[in-house]
């Protein structure tokens, strides 16, 4: 049985509550140690390394501590190979809306984020 569905939805679940909780060790879990990530925001064009991006997260304060909600969710799911597929998922954190496109890769039977590429807008 093809569990692929299920193995990205997991991944996609634990990245939204790593976000939620700053959990920047979860977070790091769920991309691949070359990841890239890239914002969009504002026309502010910003490409950073894990290395850059995971202690940003770990710094600031965990949306779940100020009593915001888990609210992530899956929009669309494109499994483009055996090892190859992206997502759409959208959450509110922090006061901005964000839809994020999520590039995984699948190595050593693991689905891991490779690249994060991302807009927000504040939340009215």
């Amino acid at each position: 049985m093809d569990t692929t569905l299920e193995d990205l939805k997991a991944v996609i679940l634990s990245y939204f509550d790593a976000l939620n909780r700053s959990d920047a060790e979860l977070l790091g879990s769920v991309f691949h140690d070359k990841a890239l990530y890239a914002s969009t925001t504002g026309g502010d064009v910003r490409f950073w390394s894990m290395d850059h991006y995971l202690p940003i997260v770990a710094a600031r304060p965990a949306p779940a501590s100020r009593g915001e909600a888990n609210n992530g969710r899956i929009v669309s799911i494109t499994i483009a190979g055996p090892d190859a597929a992206t997502a759409i998922v959208q959450m509110t954190l922090l006061g901005r809306d964000y839809t994020d496109i999520l590039s995984f890769v699948r190595q050593d039977r693991r689905w891991r984020i490779a690249a994060k590429v991302f807009d927000s807008t504040k939340k009215p």
